[in-house]
């Protein structure tokens, strides 16, 4: 997997910084060739040492070692690496590398890549959320780098929320991932829709949903790895956008998602479906903001158009369509009846009774249903990790039988 890769290890003052030489194990463990290098502040958290004998290799902190005399090459460390992986990353390295303040050794390695970067962000949950670190994350995901999402759990403050970096061991995974990937999907062109949809009440409020849009962006970027040309129509999310070789569609509500997937269904050979389109819009919409009155305010609403059917009742021989079932109970008789009735190549169930698994969070658990019954069950994994399966699942349709 990552035997003889060329690895190199970036790591900032953060707390997380302790879980770092787990990660060097597990990358010698897999014979990767592994180099570390360090912000100053970083070895407030983890010694170089440590690293130094995790990763045999020295680990580089200054440009100028004065103890050896040696002059450490940023240029010749960003050339000699298959991969980059900064993990952990402060708020205030993200903002030098989003703008080329290179003012330490770690961020003149990073300018002077010419391999994939992985970024696993970590800080407490405001500094994550501010708008400064948004923009950050967004510029360098725009650059295409390859961003590893914190997590949602305890923080060093004593808070619970998302800026906790990832585990050692998925951001193995990622790497494994990225590099295990076969340009299968070459040549072909994926449709791939995100997120919830907003259906105006007012110019103030909406009908939506708990959808991230972290499924379809993780299956999009999936498939784009792996060689496809791919097409990204997202609802409201704050994910950011996805790599700049990803057509990417901005849309708000259900019709202008249904207009964006009419327009490109046509060219598309495969579309999954993995948005979370509200079934329902207001009749009215209020030009102006709705008072709060003392009684009841009673709410019209109309079934909005039923993008997966209308797609099933256009699809032609050489195009796949998969759909998304999001059930609660027995989801297993509605997921088939909806993969016969919109004339689904797949239909992939996920259930709200799962705990810590389906809409708004990070994780999920699907059951893969193709014409001849169940085609994958999973466990909870990553959404990252459940993209990977599914595109799996697609590839084998590609090249096998039209029906699974």
């Amino acid at each position: 997997m990552l035997k003889g890769k060329r690895i190199v290890i970036g790591i900032t003052g953060s707390i997380a910084a302790y879980k770092i030489p787990f990660l060097v194990r597990l990358l010698v463990r897999e014979e990767a060739l592994v180099r570390v290098i360090m912000t100053p502040s970083a070895a407030d958290f983890v010694t170089p040492l440590s690293l130094s004998t995790l990763s045999r290799s020295n680990v580089i902190i200054e440009p100028f070692e004065e103890s050896t005399g040696e002059w450490n090459n940023h240029v010749e460390l960003g050339s000699w690496a298959d991969a980059m992986v900064f993990a952990p990353v402060t708020a205030n390295t993200l903002g030098k590398m989003a703008n080329g303040i290179s003012d330490n050794f770690l961020v003149t390695a990073y300018l002077s890549a010419k391999c994939p970067v992985f970024i696993a962000p970590a800080m407490d949950l405001d500094m994550y959320k501010h708008p400064s670190t948004q923009k950050n994350i967004n510029i360098l995901r725009s650059f295409g780098n390859i961003i590893i999402e914190p997590q949602v759990g305890e923080l060093a403050s004593g808070l619970s929320g998302p800026g906790r970096m990832e585990e050692p061991e998925n951001i193995l995974s990622n790497l494994t991932s990225f590099f295990n990937r076969k340009r299968d999907l070459t040549g072909k062109t994926i449709l791939v829709t995100a997120g919830p949809t907003y259906e105006a009440i007012d110019p103030v409020r909406y009908i939506g949903n708990h959808s991230s849009g972290l499924m379809g962006f993780s299956i999009a970027e999936e498939a784009f790895y792996r060689g496809a040309t791919v097409t990204l129509i997202s609802g409201p999310n704050h994910l950011g956008c996805p790599d700049p070789e990803i057509h990417y569609e901005r849309v708000v509500s259900a019709e202008e998602m249904y207009q964006s997937c009419i327009s490109n269904f046509p060219s598309a050979d495969v579309v999954i479906m993995a948005a979370a389109v509200a079934d329902y819009t207001p009749v009215n919409v209020s030009g102006v903001k709705l008072k709060k009155k003392e009684k009841m305010v009673s709410l019209e609403l109309k079934k909005t158009r039923d993008i997966l059917e209308e797609l099933g009742k256009l699809k032609k021989k050489n195009q796949l369509l998969v759909g998304f079932a999001l059930e609660s109970g027995d989801g297993i008789q509605n997921a088939r009846n909806k993969l016969n009735q919109k004339n689904l190549d797949l239909i992939i169930l996920n259930s709200l009774d799962v705990k810590g698994a389906g809409v708004g969070v990070q994780n999920n658990q699907v059951t893969i249903f193709g014409r001849k019954g169940i085609t994958l069950k999973g466990e909870i994994k990553s959404k990252k990790e459940v993209a990977v399966d599914i595109l799996d699942v697609i590839e084998k349709l590609l090249v096998g039988p039209n029906k699974a």
